[in-house]
């Protein structure tokens, strides 16, 4: 059992229902979540002494670390997974590997508004009037449940947005009855509507007709000795099961940034190992995120007396580094830091561009939230996120700037190794020293920071590929509109005449178009 009282106590009240836990080190920080069918027992496995005698190494890691532990009961183990998925993304827990990538669970999608609606599978919800269903934490499930939708309703499976005559010809739906084909008149709109709101109701959860239709079909399939077919509408059943089940939308679970038990201590420490010269007070760390070369970023967080300073914050959006470089990436960013400092310092005017804002709609990228730092100053000590590649990147940058009598350090993950200009060998610490937490907090903190800038590019990325659904419209005029007119939202406000003004949207794509878009628009 452990040794901890709190986490003794805690145990004992745990009950024997499905939910998730979260692990927590001294610090508050969130380093492991898991998913249980019944939390007592799970819970219970970590400390028993039989697993803490083996030799996982990273399972006796994690059990050494763990100071508290917080848990929540949901109504299904399917819950459990899509509560699991949803905090892994958010606290980025370090002895966590599955559901750490921005992959999201199934959703499926419907606009009524649309001349002829379709089901559709997405990951993304978004704000356009679209009716959702789900998540699902199978895959495989919803997308056999859905197949099963569109054969008892008639629905159409084909992709085009208004499918004509020219289509229905070597539509393989419409030849094997699946769909009416209402897109060549074999039922009004309004008929083809009512079969949709009767998939609908289907897919929120009215399937006891349904299931009790394919038990009897399971169970003469039995009696018939034909197995193989029972076997398959058992599998059925069970899938329909699983994508009705009903599941519970969950909030942020409110943590907050951990901060040290001793701040005071902490720099002390720091300033004793790295041999500074005056107490780290001011510290700021830099990261950076991309996905294969795509949206790169990078992120500076701001620490002052050991906690963050939040209204010191800044982000980059990378304006001459191309492809996957985080070498280039950080240099970028330490030069564009720091050579507004050194203006500031100089008592130069600095030109505030595009202050508070994520960059030009345009694409042009800013350094964000740039605001007037304390004139004449700059941090004790800088943390770059990275070994000898990135610290060395960084060092040139100053060098550069006229700014080498700044203290940089690099942090490396896979051993927590602090690197120091000038020395061949990385400094090792104790993971329990507070020196190195504290670190640790400004490194992973700069990390979030910048994944979140990332996430926020790339779903403004996704909003702007509901043009691609748009049948015909390539990226030279889907370019014209944005830059035209910003985003989708103002898109979506602005009148036919407007939309006609952009080059390549003449009367009737332009009428067509706004259409599209106003069928996208209405509730």
């Amino acid at each position: 059992m452990p040794s901890n009282e709190l986490i003794r106590s805690k145990l004992s009240d745990l009950p024997h229902k499905p939910g998730v836990y979260l692990m927590k080190d001294r610090f508050g920080t969130v380093i492991y979540v898991g998913k249980a069918r019944d939390l007592r027992r799970r819970v219970s496995q970590y400390f028993h002494p039989s697993r803490r005698s083996g030799w996982d190494l990273k399972l006796n890691a994690l059990v050494e670390a763990i100071y508290d532990l917080d848990t929540h009961q949901v109504r299904s183990e399917a819950e459990a997974l899509l509560l699991e998925g949803k905090l892994i993304k958010e606290f980025k827990p370090r002895y966590n590997i599955s559901f750490r990538d921005d992959k999201r669970f199934l959703l499926l999608k419907i606009n009524l508004n649309d001349p002829i609606p379709r089901f559709s599978l997405t990951r993304i919800k978004q704000e356009d009037e679209a009716r959702y269903f789900g998540p699902f934490a199978s895959s495989g499930a919803v997308r056999r449940t859905l197949a099963l939708a569109r054969r008892k309703f008639h629905l159409r499976g084909c992709r085009p947005l208004t499918p004509n005559a020219d289509d229905y010809k070597h539509c393989l739906y419409g030849n094997l009855k699946f769909c009416t084909a209402p897109c060549i008149g074999n039922v009004t709109r309004e008929a083809y509507l009512a079969q949709v709101t009767a998939a609908c109701e289907f897919l929120a959860g009215q399937t006891n007709e349904m299931r009790d239709e394919l038990m009897v079909e399971m169970k003469r399939a039995a009696a018939a000795l034909n197995f193989e077919k029972a076997a398959q509408l058992r599998d059925m059943i069970e899938d329909l099961k699983r994508t009705t089940e009903k599941t519970n939308k969950f909030e942020r679970i409110p943590y907050t940034l951990p901060v040290a038990i001793d701040p005071a201590h902490d720099l002390e420490e720091l300033q004793k190992v790295l041999g500074l010269a005056v107490l780290p007070k001011w510290i700021e760390g830099f990261d950076i995120s991309n996905i294969s070369g795509t949206f790169a970023v990078a992120s500076m967080v701001k620490f002052v007396g050991g906690k963050p300073d939040r209204n010191g914050y800044r982000r980059f959006k990378m304006k001459t580094v191309i492809g996957q470089n985080d070498f280039a990436c950080m240099a970028e960013a330490v030069r564009r830091r720091y050579s507004r400092l050194s203006r500031q310092s100089e008592n130069l005017e600095v030109t505030d561009d595009g202050a508070g804002q994520e960059g030009d709609e345009g694409g042009a990228a800013s350094e964000v939230g740039e605001g007037v730092e304390e004139s004449g100053r700059f941090p004790d000590l800088i943390l770059i996120d990275g070994g000898k590649g990135q610290l060395g990147a960084a060092l040139e940058e100053l060098e550069a700037l006229g700014l080498g009598r700044l203290r940089v350090i690099g942090l490396a993950k896979e051993f927590e190794e602090i690197y120091v200009p000038g020395e061949s060998e990385p400094i090792r610490l104790s993971h329990d020293t507070g020196a190195l937490k504290l670190l640790q907090r400004v490194r992973d903190e700069s990390h979030r920071f910048a994944n979140t800038y990332n996430a926020q590019l790339r779903l403004r990325r996704i909003s702007e590929s509901l043009l691609d659904e748009f049948p015909g419209i390539g990226e030279r005029r889907k370019s014209d509109l944005l830059k035209r007119f910003g985003s989708v939202q103002r898109l979506k406000r602005a009148s036919y005449e407007e939309i006609a003004e952009v080059p390549g949207f003449g009367g009737k794509l332009a009428m067509e178009f706004k259409s599209w878009l106003d069928a996208r628009s209405e509730s």
